[in-house]
């Protein structure tokens, strides 16, 4: 379980994050929303470590942030908005290589495997030659390399298209209901939370997505 209590987050006087409190069970798929600037991103690079809170504490499967953070980032897959490939490698390449850097062994045929998974067919192609689908698919597989926890999605599916977003989605559900993932991810596609989601937290003062997101059924909770 991901259990976050009061996390604050300042900039010299500017507040990104005030009070925030959320608790997200193992098998969960949970939506993040909000307008730009509203603390989406910021939330999520906390929740990967990146970035230190203000204030606040965080636990990850009873283990706290504050105590064993190498611990932490063990249990942790982030996937940040930008795709973090190296374009002039292949696929196979760029699996290998992060592997190499994973806390989890792997061989060669189980990191073609794991982007089989996903329906990412290619392997001994470059990444620059990819479709942008193709390349957000490698992003997220190249995370789930250490067999995270808690996977972590900044718009994982911006600027692609409708069949990749599905086969993207489709997998985070599947992660999460038969291996009992965390997976906490923003996306500013309503159709894709609605179909995707269990829940969504809805942050920042606009109230768009909170009205949307109700009138289509979802379970809607403010931070």
């Amino acid at each position: 379980m991901l259990n976050v209590v009061e996390l604050d987050k300042n900039y010299g006087k500017r507040k990104i994050l005030e009070q925030v409190s959320f608790q997200i069970q193992r098998g969960e798929v949970v939506g993040l929303v909000g307008e730009n600037g509203a603390g989406k991103s910021t939330l999520l690079t906390i929740l990967a470590t990146i970035t230190k809170p203000t204030k606040g504490a965080i636990e990850l499967n009873n283990v706290e942030y504050s105590k064993k953070l190498d611990d932490i980032r063990k249990m942790i897959g982030y996937v940040p908005q930008e795709i973090s490939v190296w374009e002039e490698f292949t696929v196979e390449q760029n699996m290998l290589f992060f592997e190499k850097l994973s806390w989890k062994r792997h061989t060669k045929e189980e990191c073609r495997q794991l982007c089989l998974d996903m329906q990412l067919s290619s392997w001994k192609e470059k990444v620059k030659d990819l479709s942008g689908g193709m390349m957000r698919k490698l992003n997220i597989a190249i995370s789930l390399l250490n067999d995270p926890s808690l996977i972590l999605l900044d718009e994982p599916t911006v600027g692609i298209d409708m069949k990749s977003k599905n086969e993207i989605g489709k997998y985070l559900v599947r992660l999460a209901k038969e291996q009992g993932k965390i997976i906490l991810y923003t996306s500013h596609d309503m159709n894709e939370v609605i179909t995707f989601c269990d829940r969504v937290y809805a942050i920042g003062q606009d109230s768009f997505y909170i009205n949307l997101l109700q009138s289509n059924g979802v379970k809607v909770e403010k931070l």
